[in-house]
């Protein structure tokens, strides 16, 4: 392996907790097939488990196309929210990561820095005021929202002689979230006619999932995925400081911009399908740093896996708990993420990854 693809000398050792985090490639390798594989029961109890469980035929006769029986049409329509529950779990953990190898913020995800909210104002201002409609450009306003909201808030969080610490960039997100929630509700309080929809849409779920809505953001979340695993072997050089990364012959500014886009586009993409679903980048990185080890190039696959996972399992749980109904599944991962995020903050100390 090459200097530029070396972890931080504090991540190849031990981290703040003690935990030994250099792993075997076999040890690497095994965690990604168990994680897989766990994945593929999340998917199976997706498809099986709702306000009406359906047996091992039914999901056979469903995954076909049958929709002879209630049975075989709930699998129909539980398949492309099963689908879109992995592959958005995929983008938020993958975009977790990223952010935070780019800011080596131990703290950064795309709803705590405010990237979900901007991107979440962006569409909401679009149907209001513009009258926006199609789903392909609520993709197209949403990224072009987070990218806007990623920059400002970056560079408020860089004001200053100590430049753009953890704390700073977490102060930062939560103040322009606490902002840009302000400024949704004042834009939908005067519109009834898109209120109802937009606070549906606010609080983040997979429920009205189709094969048109995964056709339209899949080339997205393909060209987010491929810009930030082509950036992992930089994002490995960029945990050594900006200074010898560069001695190292990696182009920083190039490094780190390109894997932003990645997450941008990534977190952007999957908040304008989904609403704004927070915690997954954050609690995702961190779990599959103790599976994976901190080198991208396993951290990234491990981290959309662990999305995936993650996401999907939510979802059935909220499906589980609240039955007949549902909970939507923004507000499973914020449960489980909000006591993670003072754990991270406690352990840590918030100072750098």
């Amino acid at each position: 392996m090459s200097l530029a693809a070396r972890p931080a000398p504090e991540a190849a050792g031990r981290s703040s907790t003690g935990v030994a985090l250099r792993r075997p490639r076999r040890v690497r390798a095994t965690a990604l097939l168990l994680l897989l594989a766990l994945l593929v029961l999340a998917a199976l109890a997706s498809v099986a488990i709702g306000s009406r469980n359906v047996g091992w035929s039914d999901i056979v006769a469903g995954l076909t196309g049958s929709q002879g029986s209630i049975a075989e049409a709930a699998v129909a329509k539980r398949v492309p929210r099963t689908l879109l529950a992995a592959v958005v779990g995929a983008a938020l953990g993958v975009s977790g990561a990223v952010m935070q190898g780019v800011t080596r913020n131990p703290l950064a995800d795309p709803g705590v820095l405010g990237i979900n909210m901007g991107a979440s104002l962006a569409v909401v201002v679009g149907i209001a005021w513009f009258g926006l409609a199609a789903p392909s450009a609520f993709i197209w306003v949403a990224i072009a929202g987070a990218g806007a909201t990623s920059v400002f808030v970056y560079t408020v969080g860089s004001l200053g002689r100590s430049g753009p610490t953890p704390l700073k960039l977490a102060l930062a997100g939560a103040a322009t979230t606490a902002a840009f929630s302000a400024f949704v509700v004042a834009v939908t309080l005067p519109r009834a006619d898109i209120g109802a929809s937009v606070r549906s849409w606010q609080i983040g779920g997979v429920g009205g999932a189709s094969f048109d809505t995964l056709t339209l953001v899949l080339p997205f979340l393909a060209a987010g995925a491929v810009l930030s695993l082509l950036a992992a072997g930089g994002l490995n050089a960029l945990a050594l400081g900006d200074d010898v990364a560069s001695g190292l012959g990696q182009r920083v500014a190039l490094t780190r911009g390109s894997a932003a886009l990645g997450s941008v586009l990534l977190c952007g993409a999957a908040t304008a399908v989904c609403g704004p679903i927070g915690f997954v980048g954050l609690v995702v990185p961190h779990l599959c740093r103790l599976l994976a080890g901190v080198d991208h190039r396993w951290l990234l696959p491990c981290s959309a896996l662990t999305g995936a996972v993650l996401l999907t399992a939510s979802d059935v749980l909220g499906r589980i708990v609240a039955r007949p109904g549902e909970i939507d599944v923004g507000i499973i991962t914020s449960l489980v993420g909000a006591p993670f995020f003072i754990y991270v903050v406690r352990r840590q100390k918030a100072r750098a990854l």
